[in-house]
C-alpha cells in the first residue's frame, strides 16, 4: 500500500506507531517521555521478579520496598501521533513501531 498521508510540501509520509516497549531492555532513563507531547508511555515499577508493580507517581514511591527498578510501559497508545521522536531519544533501541497502514484502527 502506498502512503495515505502527506506532509505540508505534499511529500508521502508513512507514521509508525508505537505499539510497545520492551521492559527487559528498557532502562527508565524517561528520555521517550519527555520528547512525547502526547503522554504515551508512562514509567512503573518493577520488583525483583520482573513483575510490573504499577505506576511510578512520584519520586518517594517505592512500592513498600519491592521496587527494583523502572521500565517505560506504552500505557495509551492511541494517543501516538507516529512522530517517531521517541524512537530518535531511546538508548537502548527497545521500543517497536508499526507503519499505520499496517495498524489495527
Amino acid at each position: 500500500m502506498t502512503s495515505a498521508f502527506v506532509t505540508r510540501d505534499g511529500s508521502k509520509w508513512m507514521p509508525q506507531y508505537l505499539t510497545v516497549i520492551d521492559g527487559t531492555t528498557c532502562i527508565g532513563c524517561g528520555r521517550c517521555f519527555k520528547v512525547c507531547s502526547r503522554e504515551v508511555m508512562h514509567l512503573y515499577g518493577v520488583d525483583d521478579a520482573g513483575e510490573i508493580l504499577g505506576p511510578c507517581n512520584g519520586e518517594d514511591d517505592d512500592f513498600d520496598g519491592e521496587l527494583n527498578r523502572m521500565i517505560m510501559v506504552v500505557d495509551h497508545a492511541g494517543r501516538c501521533v507516529g512522530c517517531g521522536a521517541c524512537a530518535r531519544v531511546c538508548p537502548k533501541n527497545c521500543q517497536t513501531h508499526a507503519a499505520a497502514d499496517k495498524v489495527a484502527a
